[in-house]
């Protein structure tokens, strides 16, 4: 059986690399994988310990969660395509429309 430090290094490694996407890229569909990037590394520890201790309810919110991060991106791709179509652009330090 594959230790659970290997599992916490894997989500680790990959919240910092969607963390640095979020923080350098600038194309919003970009931004939107880092965030899944992210969301699937606290998926991966929810799994993790979830087997670890021999419990479903860790995979069980996993579920909800993949469910939730689906409709998060299918609101944000429909922004993106709504403010492409009015700017002509998915850079999103260039899109201040939403702002007061």
């Amino acid at each position: 059986m594959i230790p659970i430090s290997f599992f916490l290094v894997l989500s680790a490694v990959l919240f910092v690399i969607g963390a640095y996407g979020i923080m350098t890229k600038k194309n919003g569909l970009v931004v939107l994988m880092c965030i899944e990037m992210m969301l699937n590394a606290a998926n991966i520890n929810l799994v993790a310990f979830s087997a670890f201790l021999n419990d479903v309810s860790g995979q069980v919110f996993v579920l909800v969660a993949i469910a939730v991060a689906a409709a998060e991106v299918a609101v944000g791709i429909a922004i993106l395509l709504n403010l492409y179509k009015t700017s002509n652009t998915t850079d999103v330090s260039e899109i201040n429309i939403l702002r007061w």
